[in-house]
């Protein structure tokens, strides 16, 4: 992808570090399911090679319900969810453009996803890593 770059991330109080791999430019989702709406929880899903943990897996908790393959982590500290593993794509991580610290993110730009009707959408709208 052109113009890749290293995001630096975190939740609130910085216990829970993270980089991502991914460009300048970044294309969100907007999810309206009963977990997304209420976090107002816009994501990026990118395959797992390209995040990296750099500290705060002790300071991490889970959160899962109904199918329980979404994996939706956040810091037990400040509840912050800088990322999590979304449901669609459970062999990714999804990172909430908004917990980027660094310099490096130039715009974000949202697409919608119609959660409230996940398993309609899924068939014509799967969200895909970068």
């Amino acid at each position: 992808m052109a113009d890749e770059v290293d995001h630096y991330g975190s939740c609130h109080c910085q216990a829970v570090k993270w980089k991502v791999k991914a460009p300048r430019h970044l294309i969100c989702i907007e999810c309206n399911c009963s977990v997304c709406n209420k976090k107002a929880n816009d994501h990026v899903i990118v395959e797992k090679s390209r995040f990296t943990l750099i500290q705060g897996e002790e300071s991490l908790t889970t959160y899962t319900f109904n199918t329980h393959k979404a994996k939706h982590r956040f810091c037990k500290i400040c509840g912050v969810q800088s990322f999590y593993i979304p449901r669609s794509n459970p062999d990714s991580i999804a990172v909430s453009p908004r917990c980027i610290d660094s310099d490096t993110l130039e715009t974000v730009e949202k697409t919608y996803f119609d959660g409230q009707n996940w398993e309609k959408e899924m068939q014509t709208k799967a969200p895909v890593a970068l």
